[in-house]
């Protein structure tokens, strides 16, 4: 007794990237690949569960430069409203 088609991993992440990344329904990918959408949601869920790519000390440094030139610019923001809040209630 058969259990099925079997398909490769790679066969598989790919009819996920079409419905994940360029936005394809479930239902077109797999009337287009001839398998069942069953099949597609589950190949979907379990790559999910795959863990995410972990980032690099530079992304890292990056992300916290990033964050601390935003709290920088977000300060110095307020600090411009306030003034022109200021000068804007106290004409000279």
């Amino acid at each position: 007794m058969s259990k099925g088609k079997r398909y490769t991993q790679e066969f598989k992440e790919a009819a996920v990237k079409q419905i994940t990344e360029r936005g394809y329904s479930v239902a077109e990918i797999a009337e287009r690949l001839d398998i069942c959408t069953k099949t597609l949601y589950h190949w979907r869920s379990q790559l999910s569960d795959k863990p995410k790519a972990v980032q690099s000390s530079d992304e890292k440094l990056k992300i916290a430069k990033l964050e601390a030139q935003l709290k920088r610019v977000t300060e110095e923001r307020d600090i411009l409203k306030k003034a022109a809040r200021y000068f804007a209630s106290n004409p000279e």
